[in-house]
């Protein structure tokens, strides 16, 4: 065999492992893929990933853009890629910041339990170090929405807008959705009640990759530490003290944190709007991305208002 065929030969080899290992992915680790690309993602539009040094460890955060400053917070068992499809039109007219939580995508702790306190605090020192006494607008999701709404009641000099996207800090979500299933149908109906019914069904391999993530993925570590959770929950007279504009935007078809949930939010803060994002779930920025993007412009006063108090 001649050099040029030998080259040849080990070029398509070389394809057929790269190939190989993309379809192993696929089938088998979807969920690593798909986080893989949506960090990517955050990349190709301009942020760059830092780390910053906390009493919880080392915090993984992405930043980039100029403007108003706008902190993205994912929720339980995700990571900063969620927001991937909503920064490349965020980025244009903010600062983002958008951090790993503790014990999630690439932020400390990297095992072992992850304690609400951790949570907070992980994310309460990115902000001290990155924001350098510029006003916050913070977005949450879940988990994301609760320590943004704690953060800004000790905060309140930090904060100048909140936005809670399906979650909260009032005691209440739905007990009946299994957060972390067993087998395919658990998830499968897990899933089904955290998404809109009419939305694109989940492939069976996806399903499979979601069961064994939950066996020891941050959603187990934070499940180990829930006795302690209940120190972090805010009162209904809490949220009645918290004087700054804090907008809802939901997904109507969740059922872990429903509509009602943001109703009672609602009726006690005093500057609140609920916008509800149609044929959506818990997790609105992925399964709907335009729909949110919309909702979430109208919350920041961007887009032309057409939400509810009731």
């Amino acid at each position: 065999m001649t050099r040029l065929g030998l080259v040849a030969v080990v070029i398509l080899a070389v394809l057929v492992i790269a190939v190989l290992v993309v379809v192993w992915l696929i089938l088998k680790r979807p969920m690593a893929l798909l986080a893989w690309g949506t960090r990517r993602s955050l990349a190709a539009n301009g942020l760059q990933k830092r780390v910053v040094p906390t009493p919880v460890g080392p915090q993984a955060i992405f930043v980039g853009g100029a403007g108003p400053v706008l902190v993205l917070i994912h929720g339980a068992g995700d990571h900063a890629g969620t927001w991937a499809a909503a920064v490349k039109t965020l980025v244009k007219d903010h600062t983002l910041i958008i951090p790993d939580l503790a014990g999630h995508g690439d932020s400390a702790p990297a095992e072992g339990p992850i304690d609400t306190a951790q949570v907070y605090q992980g994310l309460e020192a990115i902000l001290a170090a990155e924001a350098q006494g510029r006003p916050l607008t913070l977005v949450g999701n879940s988990l994301g929405a609760w320590m943004a709404m704690v953060l800004a009641q000790r905060h309140p000099d930090w904060v100048a807008r909140v936005v809670a996207v399906n979650g909260g800090p009032l005691l209440g979500s739905s007990t009946k959705v299994r957060l972390l299933p067993a087998s395919r149908e658990e998830a499968r109906e897990t899933m089904a009640q955290l998404r809109d019914p009419g939305s694109r069904a989940i492939p069976d391999h996806v399903l499979d990759d979601l069961v064994r993530i939950g066996r020891t993925g941050p959603l187990a570590r934070l499940a180990g530490t829930a006795l302690t959770m209940g120190a972090w929950l805010l009162t209904e007279d809490q949220l009645r003290d918290l004087r700054l504009p804090v907008r809802l935007v939901w997904g109507v078809s969740d059922q872990l944190m429903p509509l009602d949930y943001a109703r009672r939010m609602l009726a006690v803060l005093p500057d609140a709007e609920l916008i509800p994002v149609e044929r959506s779930g818990h997790v609105p920025q992925l399964e709907s991305p335009a729909r949110f993007l919309a909702a979430l412009q109208q919350a920041l006063g961007e887009a032309p208002a057409n939400g509810s108090r009731t």
